[in-house]
């Protein structure tokens, strides 16, 4: 019998419908951008985000005045919604009982610990999880004043402090994030965690990661090397753009390390001298087509023979090509030759067959 991975030991927390841990499919988050207090507008940018493959997302919270908004966006939002709270611990409190299925947090900026725990008793009575987020901007003040310690240090020894009161409390469906701008101290401090905390639920992200492009590949590297060691129940993507930008960052990762897929994956190679098609308007064509498929299928554009059916023979489908031409092909079976012209078209109608 094999050995368990991180994730799959980790304890199950519900958020709403949805479950994140204890091996349960990685769940994809991210946040609305949107003023809290404009529900309408709130509202449509969680239904574009749950269609774009979010299982969850977060709302911020951050006066009083957003409670009633945030309060029908919980009833109306076709996925869990999490109310993200800093500072004042009645907010969390106000959100618990308005419908968040959890709440956000960070102990070292909610203030003293009694007012964490009028929070986790508003939870536990609301039914709803809590993450404790630590980011490396807001420590407990005696952890951060300690010089013996690595940044990755600091943070694992804070949430390590955060989890453990808050489970003292009696609270147990807590999931845990311990986020940094660099690459190699997130990764290192969720391995840290995962050892610490092994029953604990962990979301994954790169804080302040940066646009599309860098985010893209900060989140890349972090994320998914930490999920290919089976470490990560849920993760977002944080890019400075709009937030339906992070979803498909989110899902190609989990793809890439074969954790989880919701559509097809794009196998193509480089162009080189040996190729004799235009072939990168023709795999950017696939790719467009490809975006509005659901179906979790791996599909090859290979430029030659060299990188034909025998180096992509996993695929569920693809194309090698020739002189003006390209052999279709089912998982490394050849079915026929086709024109060049009709590459693109031969390939989608056999991937619908599928």
């Amino acid at each position: 019998m094999s050995e368990l991975t991180a994730r799959e030991r980790t304890r199950a927390v519900r958020v709403g419908d949805v479950v994140i841990g204890h091996g349960a499919p990685v769940v994809v988050q991210s946040m609305t951008c949107t003023p809290t207090e404009d529900a309408e507008a709130t509202l449509a940018q969680v239904r574009a985000l749950a269609e774009a493959g979010c299982d969850i997302v977060r709302v911020s919270v951050p006066t009083k005045a957003a409670l009633a908004s945030f309060e029908r966006i919980c009833a109306e939002s076709p996925v869990p919604i999490v109310a993200d709270i800093h500072f004042d611990y009645r907010l969390a409190i106000g959100a618990a009982r308005a419908g968040a299925a959890k709440l956000r947090i960070n102990p070292g900026n909610i203030g003293s610990w009694e007012k964490v725990d009028a929070v986790v008793e508003a939870a536990g009575e609301a039914g709803c999880a809590i993450r404790i987020g630590v980011n490396a901007g807001s420590l407990q003040k005696d952890i951060v004043e300690r010089q013996d310690l690595t940044q990755a240090e600091k943070l694992t020894a804070s949430a390590v402090s955060f989890v453990g009161h808050v489970e003292g409390r009696g609270f147990t469906d807590i999931v845990l994030s311990a986020k940094a701008h660099s690459v190699l101290t997130t990764m290192e401090t969720y391995r840290r965690l995962s050892a610490e905390l092994p029953q604990i639920p962990l979301h994954l992200g790169v804080t302040e990661a940066g646009g599309i492009r860098q985010g893209t590949i900060k989140s890349s590297i972090a994320l998914g090397g930490l999920l290919a060691e089976g470490i990560g129940d849920t993760l977002r993507v944080s890019l400075t753009a709009d937030p339906i930008e992070e979803v498909p960052v989110a899902w190609g990762i989990l793809a890439a390390v074969g954790v989880r897929r919701r559509g097809p994956e794009l196998v193509s190679c480089p162009t080189c001298a040996r190729c004799q098609v235009d072939m990168i308007p023709i795999a950017e064509e696939v790719e467009r087509r490809l975006a509005t498929s659901d179906k979790p299928l791996s599909v090859a554009v290979m430029g030659c023979a060299v990188n034909g059916p025998g180096e992509a023979a996993d695929a569920d489908v693809g194309v090698a090509c020739g002189r003006g031409q390209a052999l279709l092909f089912r998982h490394g079976e050849i079915i026929r030759k086709v024109p060049e012209a009709e590459i693109v078209d031969a390939l989608m109608e056999e991937i619908d067959r599928l």
